[in-house]
């Protein structure tokens, strides 16, 4: 099987960083188109409460999720064109989703390899995206 299009999920933490760099290197060896995907966490409910309106929240919140993106592609040298996902929902599920709207062959996405208790309370977004993907996940370990 060949990967030529390779989606990564992305959050400000080390270890997406870490799968990112993955990522990066395999896209170049494979010759394969990237794309980074970072879910934004939908926080309409509390557009009221800082006064502002849902649409300029979600704008804001799109503009950093945007910035971030650029700035971790310049750093890990990503090639230009990168594709940068910024969809609103649960992380999961939208990183599926953007996976089979971009037509991605490979999702690549870290894991803190958390397990019992933690995993019960916190979730695990590697686990919701290898459930629902319809592609194959490479899930990083932290390094």
């Amino acid at each position: 099987m060949t990967f030529r299009r390779i989606l990564v999920a992305i959050d400000e933490g080390p270890v997406a960083r870490h799968a990112a760099e993955v990522a990066v290197a395999l896209a170049a060896r494979l010759e394969a188109a990237l794309a980074f995907v970072h879910v934004v966490d939908s926080a309409s409910d509390y557009a009221a409460d800082v006064g502002l309106t849902r649409g300029d929240l979600e704008r804001a919140a799109r503009q950093e999720a945007e910035a971030m993106i650029t700035a971790l592609c310049r750093q890990l040298g990503a090639p230009a064109g990168s594709a940068a996902l910024t969809p609103f929902g649960g992380a999961a599920s939208e990183i599926a989703r953007a996976a089979r709207d971009w037509a991605a062959d490979l999702i690549v996405i870290g894991s803190h390899g958390r397990t019992g208790v933690q995993r019960a309370l916190l979730g695990s977004v590697a686990e919701g995206v290898m459930r629902h993907a319809s592609c194959a996940v490479l899930v990083v370990r932290p390094a």
